[in-house]
């Protein structure tokens, strides 16, 4: 999915185009996708996806029928997987369809702005006869096991009622996307930022040359200016060394390590690098328990390969994996806290 599907909802409509947004409401068994996944569709193209495969295809060429029936606002449309789509994941999903217009920018307008600050909230939806009224609402505390979708004050099923007007349903877009500093804006820098574009990371990107202002998202800073960045980096943010200074890419390690932040922390190099600045780190006074949270190399020890896409996705890879083994020790924390 976009990492911002209101903006990429917000691009269409700037460009004159009837779009549709997608959501996926309730799943039951095997699905591709989870509650709260959504798309954008427009009569020549899509944006994210809800997984792909015959459903996908038949719910945009629904929901480009859709756009060809002005007095249609909305629709609920349920998909067996298995009898009706011959999809072998063999569950059920609910979906609902709605169509965006000049007057959804507003809402639209708001959910991005949260989006991009990764700011908790919620799209309420009020189902009046043959008319929806939208809005957006923050989420002032997070709720570990709230449902991503609810309709009427409870769950949303992909059996039980469908809306019926007076009826609310409230979507929570309350997962904050973890910082990630970019230190470096090289070649791998840049597949790195490329690859994290669409992940669920928030990037904050920098180096020091000035040459490196005209990539988009790139902040040019001084070296200590660079090293405050990392020192006071929150305790769960990623990071990232890769610049083009050995001298400076130890200068922010040191920091980073000083400043006891970040829940993941990498400099790109070899283990010959990685025994240099072991060395260097104790005769400066680190700790064993501070040098154990420093990654060197980065990204998956099984992929070899030096090319700058190859070490972007395979850092991708293992940061991903981080954030969920992460997010299962703390479920597993808060099953064990409840018994």
């Amino acid at each position: 999915m976009s990492r911002n599907w209101a903006r990429a909802a917000l691009a269409r409509l700037d460009a004159h185009d009837e779009a549709a947004l997608v959501t996926v409401l309730a799943t039951e068994g095997s699905a591709p996708r989870e509650a709260g996944t959504k798309m954008v569709v427009w009569r020549g193209g899509q944006d994210g996806t809800i997984g792909g495969g015959n459903l996908e295809y038949r719910v945009a060429d629904q929901a480009r029928r859709m756009l060809d029936i002005p007095q249609t606002q909305f629709a609920i449309q349920d998909y067996p997987l298995g009898p009706l789509l011959a999809q072998c994941c063999g569950g059920r999903v609910r979906l609902f369809l709605e169509r965006l217009n000049d007057n959804s920018r507003g809402w639209l307008t708001e959910a991005a702005q949260r989006m991009d600050a990764a700011e908790p909230f919620e799209v309420r939806t009020r189902f009046e006869p043959g008319a929806l009224t939208k809005s957006i609402a923050p989420i002032l505390s997070a709720q570990d096991e709230a449902p991503p979708v609810t309709l009427a004050g409870g769950p949303a099923s992909a059996r039980g009622p469908r809306p019926a007007p007076g009826d609310e349903l409230v979507e929570r877009a309350d997962a904050p996307r973890p910082p990630l500093l970019l230190f470096g804006a090289g070649h791998v820098g840049q597949a790195i930022a490329r690859a994290f574009e669409p992940l669920p990371f928030q990037l904050f990107w920098y180096d020091t040359r000035p040459e490196t202002a005209d990539l988009p998202g790139v902040s040019v800073l001084s070296p200590a200016e660079m090293a405050a960045k990392a020192m006071g980096a929150d305790p769960d943010a990623f990071g990232l060394v890769l610049t083009h200074d050995h001298a400076l890419d130890y200068a922010l390690v040191s920091a980073g390590l000083a400043g006891g932040g970040f829940s993941y922390f990498g400099v790109i190099g070899s283990k010959t690098k990685r025994a240099r600045f072991m060395r260097r780190l104790r005769d400066d006074g680190f700790s064993e328990a501070a040098l154990t949270r420093l990654t060197c190399p980065i990204g998956l020890p099984q992929l070899k390969s030096k090319a700058p896409e190859v070490i972007a996705v395979s850092v991708a890879a293992d940061l991903l994996m981080r954030q969920e083994a992460a997010r299962v020790r703390n479920d597993e924390g808060l099953i064990r806290a409840s018994l």
